[in-house]
């Protein structure tokens, strides 16, 4: 049996991804977190064949968390589970640790394929994630809300610590969005992310 653990922030996705396993036949689930420091406390007792991984968390960004977990346990297998499909982000992550990447619509059969392959040491996509990769320059970056208002008020000129308080969220996880905003976008400062909001019209 494949070991996999899971970290996810809803609770309806942890449900229904233990239910998936627990009908699979071919996995267990041994743990789950919905944060990034729940992860950590959790591997440290146990390190799963699969850590299936949500890219964004409450305390940080499952994008910085990749790489590190892969340096730290390179034996264990990271498929990450998300809503984010933009190539920037696919891409970076693939490059940075994980060995598959499905997306939240996908069925459970898909997700199943997934655990069974990374589990074996192989690369998996999902369908419209192989979709995305290879169509990357006609894919429309579409952003959250959150990452929208984070947008307009770094537009309007306001700093980190200004921003978590007004959006009521910790400076990390203030830090965390805009390098998950700089990758989407493909930029690399504060500057290049104003201008390429406003030249997009997306703020």
């Amino acid at each position: 049996m494949i070991s996999v653990s899971i970290v996810d922030d809803h609770n309806i996705v942890l449900d229904g991804l233990e239910k998936i396993i627990a009908e699979s036949g071919i996995a267990v689930l041994t743990g789950k977190a919905g944060t990034v420091a729940g992860c950590r406390e959790m591997l440290k007792k146990r390190q799963p064949d699969v850590l299936i991984l949500d890219v964004g968390l409450p305390d940080g960004s499952g994008m910085d968390l990749c790489p590190q977990l892969k340096a730290e346990y390179p034996a264990m297998n990271i498929l990450i589970l998300t809503n984010y499909a933009e190539y920037a982000v696919i891409s970076h992550i693939l490059n940075n640790g994980a060995s598959g990447y499905i997306l939240k619509n996908a069925s459970s059969e898909e997700i199943i394929e997934g655990i069974l392959t990374v589990a074996s040491g192989k690369r998996f996509l999902c369908e419209e994630t192989d979709s995305v990769l290879k169509n990357e320059k006609d894919r429309q970056v579409i952003l959250t809300r959150q990452e929208l208002q984070l947008l307009k008020l770094l537009a309007a000129g306001y700093t980190s610590k200004e921003i978590a308080d007004k959006m009521c969220l910790g400076y990390e996880t203030v830090r965390s969005y805009r390098k998950n905003l700089q990758t989407k976008l493909g930029v690399r400062g504060t500057v290049e992310l104003t201008r390429i909001a406003i030249d997009k019209k997306l703020v």
